[in-house]
């Protein structure tokens, strides 16, 4: 834990500009400042899904270190602000999350909303959109965003089959070919908008790739197979091939619109 004065928001892997393309993770962290303890909730919580992806941030560290591209972490954890949210989303401050009450966001006044939104939200928002425009500054073009999520095996009593999903809304020009090549290895089930839609208003993906008709792709790996050093770097090792594969094409390097499920964009 850190004073909220010292507490940086997002942490930034320098990377090659030149090459195109961003890495983002928005549930890498599960940091909080001293003023808000553990948010009434047992230490032990902070080990749990509930609070980040495990597996997301040395998986995320070691991609930018494999392809060289920069990447954007959020520090916090997603249980005092969602940054995978729209402002406006009834998710973005969780009151409950798999089961467990998060005493201290209930009852959360307007004004301490604000605070997490300025203090924490905002910043690491910032700091994505600054990421992309020094890319598109840098070479010219449009970037190719990945964005690195996990998921638990189990869900509800319900156990996941997938190793790993790609998450999309209308762009299909990093996901289909991403899910082609994930799947031409015979061992790995692959996820189509698995576990999760990947089409959702205000979200990361929607806010800074979607809006401006960048190519992008949200990446879910099953956080089992990424909880230790030797499944990221099995990980990283598949994906980076893939990503570099993508990156080298031009169609992800042109502004397209293809809007969204969600409606007009």
């Amino acid at each position: 834990m850190a004073r909220s004065e010292f507490f940086r928001p997002f942490e930034i892997i320098e990377g090659d500009r030149n090459l195109g393309m961003v890495v983002i993770a928005d549930h890498a962290g599960r940091s909080l400042p001293d003023e808000y303890g553990t948010l009434g909730l047992p230490q032990s919580e902070f080990d749990r899904h509930i609070a980040y992806d495990i597996g997301v941030e040395p998986l995320t560290r070691e991609l930018a270190r494999m392809t060289g591209a920069p990447a954007v972490l959020a520090s916090f954890s997603r249980l005092l602000i969602d940054p995978n949210r729209g402002e406006d989303d009834p998710t973005l401050i969780r009151q409950l999350y798999d089961g467990t009450v998060v005493r201290a966001n209930y009852p959360l006044s307007d004004i301490e909303r604000e605070k997490r939104l300025e203090g924490f939200y905002r910043p690491y928002h910032d700091a994505v959109g600054s990421m992309i425009s020094s890319v598109v500054q840098t070479t010219g073009s449009a970037p190719f965003i990945v964005s690195l999520h996990s998921f638990t095996p189990v869900m509800q009593g319900r156990a996941r089959p997938w190793h790993v999903g790609i998450l999309w809304d209308k762009d299909d020009r990093a996901p289909l070919p991403m899910i082609e090549m994930l799947a031409s290895d015979a061992s790995i089930v692959v996820g189509d908008n698995e576990p999760y839609d990947g089409a959702l208003r205000g979200d990361t993906m929607y806010r800074h790739a979607i809006v401006n008709g960048y190519a992008h792709a949200l990446i879910e790996v099953r956080q089992d197979l990424i909880a230790d050093a030797g499944g990221v770097a099995s990980w990283a090792n598949r994906l980076r091939p893939i990503l570099e594969e993508l990156n080298s094409r031009p169609d992800m390097h042109i502004v397209r619109q293809f809007g969204s499920r969600t409606g007009p964009v």
